[in-house]
């Protein structure tokens, strides 16, 4: 991407801010399943209360990205060279990733967090070692190959709170999940001004609270069991279930952030073991719908933080299911549903620009009469 591509992407950027002035609201829900021949299959959906307007942006090697400093600007914060090629989602066409995995086969999401994220105090002195809470992910995987890299290599940068024009003049307040091609998984987030990495057992995350209350949370749920009961018998009288299903009764359904944690963490560990990298693919989708977003079901008042100030509803702009064996990353929008795939077996990664690709194709129907 030359200088040229990189301002009319900023300045257009800054112009969706007018019009996309709320900061984000945002539902997201991530986990990990992991095959029985090898490998790992990640999903997760996007919630989002005003358009996004993603597209598919990949990143070659070698490439100079611009960090953004504490005004907001890109080029005052730390710029730094990829180590490694990336592809995955961005938001409002700026040149950041919210989503996507590495060469490596490091994925890795950013979710929201707006009732606790708080980032390091950053003086404009040290403004050019620094990046923006935007940029962690695209940092990270254009870096690092590992969790263990990652741990080590975030305590060396700071990450500055700064206001972003194209967020309606807001700071994003998020936290990230990365997972490895070695079974490891992490959460990294800002609280207080500390930078906190937390293993992931589970390997799910959602928003608020922080991963360590959702993990406390786990053990309210030890009775959901994905085997049936057995009749309940009173004085001699048996009281069967009234249908199949009673192993889950009591699992929340609900579109909260804890209510979605557990239930990504029991619909992910339910899937038989004995699948292979493949079926997981095909898991991965159907549990992904457990967390689809219907028009309107989540109506945000201004008041809310999830809002922006001025309201409206949430949806599921796009659900992405990305797989570290047959590296490829694939992609399901709101308006066509259909499934986009990008292989990185065919990933020019010594490109000398940021590619980026629009996936807002008209609907595939096949008739079939």
């Amino acid at each position: 991407m030359n200088q040229t591509i990189f301002k009319k992407i900023v300045a257009t950027s800054l112009s969706a801010a007018l019009v996309l002035a709320p900061a984000v609201s945002n539902a997201c829900t991530s986990f990990m399943l992991w095959g029985s021949d090898g490998g790992a299959v990640y999903g997760r959906t996007m919630e989002f209360g005003m358009p996004l307007k993603s597209e598919l942006l990949s990143i070659p090697r070698n490439y100079t990205l611009k960090g953004i400093g504490v005004d907001g600007q890109y080029g005052s914060g730390r710029s730094w060279i990829s180590k490694y090629a990336a592809a995955g989602m961005n938001p409002l066409g700026l040149p950041e990733l919210v989503d996507g995995m590495n060469e490596k086969g490091l994925i890795g999401g950013v979710l929201n967090l707006p009732n606790s994220a708080e980032y390091q105090a950053v003086t404009s002195a040290e403004s050019g070692e620094s990046i923006n809470s935007l940029q962690v992910l695209t940092y990270v995987l254009t870096n690092f190959a590992t969790v263990d890299e990652i741990k080590a290599g975030l305590k060396n940068i700071k990450v500055n709170g700064a206001k972003i024009a194209a967020y309606g003049n807001r700071t994003p307040l998020i936290h990230y999940t990365f997972h490895d091609a070695n079974g490891k998984s992490l959460v990294v987030e800002y609280i207080k001004g500390q930078l906190m990495v937390t293993d992931n057992p589970s390997t799910i995350l959602t928003n608020d609270p922080p991963i360590q209350d959702h993990l406390n949370s786990i053990g309210n749920y030890v009775n959901l069991s994905n085997v049936e009961k057995p009749p309940l018998i009173i004085h001699g009288t048996k009281f069967s279930a009234p249908s199949s299903g009673s192993g889950l009764h009591g699992m929340p359904g609900d579109s909260l952030s804890p209510s979605r944690f557990i239930r990504a963490l029991f619909l992910s560990n339910s899937v038989p073991a004995s699948f292979t990298n493949a079926q997981m693919g095909d898991a991965a989708w159907h549990i992904l719908g457990s967390f689809d977003i219907p028009p309107g079901s989540v109506t945000l008042p201004a008041s809310n933080p999830y809002g922006g100030g001025l309201g409206g509803y949430e949806v599921t702009e796009w659900s992405v299911v990305a797989n570290n064996k047959s590296m490829t990353y694939s992609v399901k929008m709101y308006e066509n549903t259909n499934i986009y795939e990008f292989d990185f077996k065919k990933f020019d990664f010594n490109s000398k620009e940021i590619k980026s690709t629009k996936l807002n194709q008209p609907r595939l129907i096949f008739p079939v009469n």
